[in-house]
């Protein structure tokens, strides 16, 4: 081992000691002590602080708290809380400028102690030269920490920075806000005295008022009553009575007469359209009524052959007055539906270039209970009836499975099951009409075309059934401005 006189050590001290000069403040009475961490890292233990929280955990805790309660707060209480955190910010602040200067005295000594251990390296040999080395690498390690320490530090300064601006930006937020809920509360409390200072006023004058008004109201009834006693002497109870027996006799006669007239003017119609008929080839065979199913027959075998002939059916009013065709309807059958009723069909038969006509006896009727049964689908949302698809496009549809027809108050809908063929809403190039055939099922049967390209022939269950859904079905049409 190399030995080291007495009189070096002194010297190595003496410029040690003059190394570092007294420019250089502590922040602390003692040297921070450190320990290898993993990785051989160098860590600073930490101190236990007998003082209690640090200021910058007190507006952390005191910010957290106050987010918490900020419903629970008043206006009033939000801008004094905003106030002690921007204070408290401020101390922040001054203490990492505090920070800035001992880190920055660190630097300084950890320099100044660095070149004089390698000043030192250079006077020492063997074991004492590897201590002064480790020194050496030591006091980096610490630079090195303490660089690290400044960024932590520099990131916590902006950090605080942006919370004090962000408390102040609050802080004045909440005063705008109080001084205008004072605003508001004072200009309440003015129209607030306004209004008690009218309703006195108003009072005031009303008990002056008040007596004049009531001998007003007096003296007008005395005169009504004497009105009323006047009346009463010229118009005895007697006489009255048997003018308003006779008023409602009269009234029950005219309503009586005018049924009784329009039922003979029905009768004088059909008497003429019979008369007519009589003389006409052809006649119309079946009930004149919903749920039925007229076809046209000759009436004697010298009338020419009706498969030769061209048909097109009319609705007619039954003054004569308006004759619309109906779409469709060229064959030897009609199945009469809703929109028929009170109306008179008439089917225009073409043979040779002649044109014979052909009317019924009178208007169509309706079928028994249809309205009130309509009437009572209609207090539902939707209506829902069992059909059979008879074809779709004009081809036989091959299945003859049930299916829903679902007519809504925005759509109509087929389905079967959780499959649904079709779903529409209404529309004026949809359609729905009674089959204009001549098979049997046709008063069971109606048209729908959804849309263009897709059309269905529908049996359903009843003909009772099949003129509701008509009627449903145009009833929304028409709610939803649909023709």
């Amino acid at each position: 081992m190399t030995k080291i006189s007495p009189e070096i050590e002194e010297d190595v001290q003496a410029e040690s000691l003059l190394s570092v000069s007294a420019d250089v403040s502590f922040s602390s009475n003692c040297f921070p002590k450190y320990k290898l961490g993993p990785e051989n890292q160098i860590v600073e233990e930490s101190k236990e602080d007998s003082k209690g929280l640090s200021l910058k955990e007190v507006v952390e805790k005191e910010t957290v708290q106050l987010s918490e309660q900020h419903k629970r707060l008043s206006v009033r209480d939000l801008a004094s809380k905003f106030d002690k955190n921007l204070t408290a910010a401020a101390k922040l602040a001054d203490e990492a400028k505090l920070r800035d200067v001992a880190s920055l005295e660190g630097h300084v000594l950890l320099k100044k102690l660095r070149d004089a251990l390698e000043a030192l390296r250079g006077r020492m040999a063997g074991r004492t030269k590897e201590d002064v080395e480790k020194a050496i690498s030591l006091v980096e390690a610490l630079a090195v920490k303490l660089t690290q320490n400044e960024g932590e530090l520099i990131q916590e300064k902006f950090e605080v920075k942006k919370l004090a601006n962000f408390l102040k930006q609050a802080s004045e937020d909440a005063k705008k806000l109080v001084n205008q809920e004072k605003s508001f509360a004072c200009a309440e409390i003015e129209s607030a005295r306004a209004v008690v200072q009218r309703f006195g006023e108003a009072l005031e004058e009303e008990e002056k008022n008040s007596p004049k008004s009531k001998t007003q109201d007096v003296e007008r009834l005395v005169d009504e009553i004497q009105e009323a006693r006047r009346i009463k002497r010229l118009h005895q109870p007697s006489k009255v009575m048997d003018m308003e027996h006779e008023l409602l006799a009269l009234r029950t006669q005219i309503r009586e007469k005018s049924v009784l007239s329009l039922k003979i003017q029905k009768e004088l119609a059909m008497n003429k359209r019979a008369e007519e008929n009589k003389s006409c080839l052809y006649v119309f065979d079946g009930s004149e009524a919903l749920g039925s199913h007229l076809r046209i027959r000759p009436r004697s075998d010298t009338a020419p052959s009706l498969s030769k002939c061209s048909i097109q059916w009319y609705r007619v009013s039954l003054d004569g007055s308006q004759k619309e065709i109906i779409s469709g309807a060229s064959k030897l059958a009609y199945a009469p539906e809703p929109l028929d009723v009170g109306r008179v069909l008439q089917a225009d038969i073409l043979s040779n270039g002649q044109k014979i006509t052909v009317t019924s006896a009178g208007p169509i009727e309706s079928a028994a209970g249809l309205g009130s049964y309509v009437e009572t689908l209609l207090r539902k949302s939707s209506s829902e009836f069992n059909v059979v698809i008879s074809q779709m496009n004009g081809q036989d549809y091959s299945s003859h499975s049930n299916h829903c027809f679902n007519v809504g108050k925005l759509r109509i809908k087929l389905c079967r099951g959780w499959i649904t063929k079709s779903r529409e809403i209404y529309h004026t190039s949809m359609q729905l009409c009674g089959v204009r055939g001549d098979g049997n099922a046709a008063a069971k049967s109606l048209f729908w075309q959804a849309r263009k390209g897709l059309s269905y022939v529908l049996t359903f269950e009843s003909e009772k059934e099949r003129n509701a859904a008509i009627m449903i079905a145009r009833k929304h049409a028409l709610d939803c401005n649909n023709c």
